[in-house]
């Protein structure tokens, strides 16, 4: 994994080590992650995206606590090989939740028709691809 696969919002209300584990919870999910392979080093992700090393620590700690992610003596933070990748896509979908519903309360705030938002994230969607 590189460490410009994760994305780090600074002014976002969620804390950036928040941000950091949901990320890997997607990745992981989505099969992007696979079980075993190695995370960049903590160095490496606060000096990539310019952030406190504590923060990236801190992130890895808890998604290490949640049984994402293992540590390998010697190596560092590796995708917990007991994690099943490649989750259901309800499962997947439940992640998102939470966004989902607050971009429908912002949409239905600023008098949007929902096909317009539907075809705005569709768009962007392709535009990843």
């Amino acid at each position: 994994m590189d460490a410009s696969l994760l994305t780090v919002q600074p002014a976002a209300p969620e804390p950036i080590y928040r941000q950091i584990v949901e990320q890997l919870r997607r990745l992981i999910a989505g099969g992007q992650l696979e079980a075993g392979e190695l995370l960049p080093s903590v160095r490496e992700v606060a000096g990539f995206h310019a952030i406190n090393p504590m923060t990236v620590s801190r992130a890895y700690g808890l998604a290490e606590s949640e049984g994402l992610l293992e540590r390998l003596r010697g190596k560092g933070m590796a995708v917990a090989a007991t994690r099943r990748a490649g989750q259901s896509e309800s499962q997947r979908l439940a992640l998102l939740e939470q966004q989902l519903v607050a971009v429908a309360r912002h949409a239905s705030e600023l008098e949007l028709p929902a096909e317009a938002v539907l075809n705005r994230l569709g768009r962007l969607m392709r535009s990843r691809e």
